[in-house]
């Protein structure tokens, strides 16, 4: 019975000093004594708490992109009734406070050249003489609004090879 009653009590310790405890203890007001045992929890030491940082916005208007997935093609189209290529790309963009030209000519003029080999989300990529843009989603794949007929898909960078142009990076991620 004494050995059970210890058992609960030593729970009930260990219970506080992992739940109660940690807020007190880094004020310094808790230490807990057991005979010889001195235990003084440390919340930041057994959690390793680290500051959060958000997403990089590349990530985030890749995120909002994909909220368009299956919305027609609409030749001049910049809404989510319908897209082209850089309606879709300049409507993701303004939601995070970036304008954009609506002409992938114009907005390959922009940012910064990115490597194909060092794509991040969030970057556009051109093809058929810059005649068409999309966003990079990662995995060598990109959204985008390919042309009459079809609808807002993810499609991979092998497929479109032949006609890749380039990329450029809008947001330093």
């Amino acid at each position: 019975m004494a050995a059970t009653l210890r058992l609960v009590v030593l729970v009930l310790a260990l219970a506080y000093s992992l739940v109660i405890g940690p807020a007190a203890a880094l004020s310094g007001q808790v230490t807990m004594h057991r005979k010889a045992l001195r235990l003084r929890p440390h919340r930041s030491e057994w959690l390793a708490i680290r500051p959060l940082t958000p997403p990089p916005v590349g990530v985030l208007a890749v995120a909002y992109a994909r909220r368009f997935l299956g919305v027609p093609y609409r030749w001049g189209g910049s809404s989510p009734s319908g897209f082209d290529c850089s309606g879709l790309v300049r409507y993701v963009y303004r939601r995070f406070g970036i304008d954009l030209p609506h002409s992938s000519y114009a907005d390959f003029n922009l940012g910064h050249r990115v490597g194909r080999w060092a794509l991040k989300p969030g970057d556009l990529v051109f093809f058929s003489s810059l005649g068409h843009v999309g966003m990079y989603v990662g995995k060598g794949r990109f959204i985008h609004a390919p042309h009459t007929g079809t609808r807002v898909q993810i499609s991979r960078l092998r497929d479109w090879g032949a006609s890749y142009d380039g990329a450029r990076r809008l947001v330093h991620t």
